[in-house]
């Protein structure tokens, strides 16, 4: 239903494009290969160190991360679409890995979706490289074959993989 706020805005907002997405991991190295070996990601940048000090990139950490912050690791990988994936580890304080990791119930981001037309395999490749499958497959549409299913990464980073591309999926509902 458009409302007064969505007829004032709508024209004047242009569709921003989605640059990157961002997760935390407890081992960098593991998680840049597993993201490289099972999803087919491709690496940007190696892995940096990171320390919040009085350097110039040591202070833009300590701004953006807080004072608790003390030292990170970070890598940068991108998908075969473009869209950037960086993946932190961080140090000083120590990642630790969520005991309850899908907290729908509480606001922030939730998950990341993939596109494989081949759901069942990828669902057991991530099953046996330390992931898991968290849900059934799931045929959205059975006449055009349309299926999701929930995963999640060895750290607890929840994936959600649709056989077909956003529009089609979201459009054969």
């Amino acid at each position: 239903m458009e409302t007064e706020t969505t007829r004032t805005l709508s024209p004047n907002v242009y569709p921003m494009i989605l640059n990157h997405i961002a997760v935390s991991v407890p081992d960098l190295d593991q998680a840049v290969k597993w993201y490289k070996d099972v999803l087919g990601f491709t690496a940007v940048k190696e892995a940096v160190e990171f320390v919040a000090d009085d350097s110039p990139t040591g202070t833009i950490v300590k701004d953006i991360h807080g004072p608790k912050l003390k030292k990170m690791r970070m890598a940068w990988l991108s998908s075969a679409n473009q869209i950037g994936f960086e993946i932190f580890e961080y140090i000083v304080p120590k990642a630790e890995k969520r005991v309850d990791n899908f907290e729908y119930w509480k606001s922030g981001f939730i998950h990341i979706c993939i596109t494989n037309p081949d759901i069942e395999g990828l669902c057991k490749r991530i099953s046996e490289t330390g992931g898991k499958q968290r849900s059934k497959i799931w045929e959205l549409n059975p006449d055009k074959g349309f299926k999701i299913a929930f995963c999640e990464d060895p750290f607890g980073n929840i994936i959600e993989i649709f056989s077909h591309s956003y529009e089609q999926t979201i459009l054969s509902i």
